[in-house]
């Protein structure tokens, strides 16, 4: 395995933790996870010398990187979802 690969696979991984985090209502999990899991995939697409199949990881970079703009996304939402329901009940 190369460490493009392996920085994509932690990307995933990360990216995908985000995503879960909004399954329990972590709206902030979520943010921070996909952000990071967003960076890492970033990083290794913009670092890759080559396209699939020559090992850098640039299929799981940007896997990661849209893994980690929908963890984004989403926590973004669930936040400003879970700060009006709290301004409703404290109103």
């Amino acid at each position: 395995m190369t460490s493009g690969r392996a920085w994509s696979l932690v990307g995933i991984v990360v990216g995908a933790l985000g995503l879960l985090a909004l399954t329990r209502r972590r709206g902030a999990w979520a943010l921070a996870l996909g952000a990071v899991g967003a960076v890492v995939g970033l990083v290794v697409v913009l670092m890759a010398k080559g396209g699939p199949g020559t090992g850098y990881g640039i299929v799981g970079g940007w896997a990661s990187l849209a893994l980690g703009v929908a963890g984004v996304a989403l926590g973004l939402l669930t936040t400003r979802r879970a700060a009006r329901a709290a301004g409703r009940r404290g109103a």
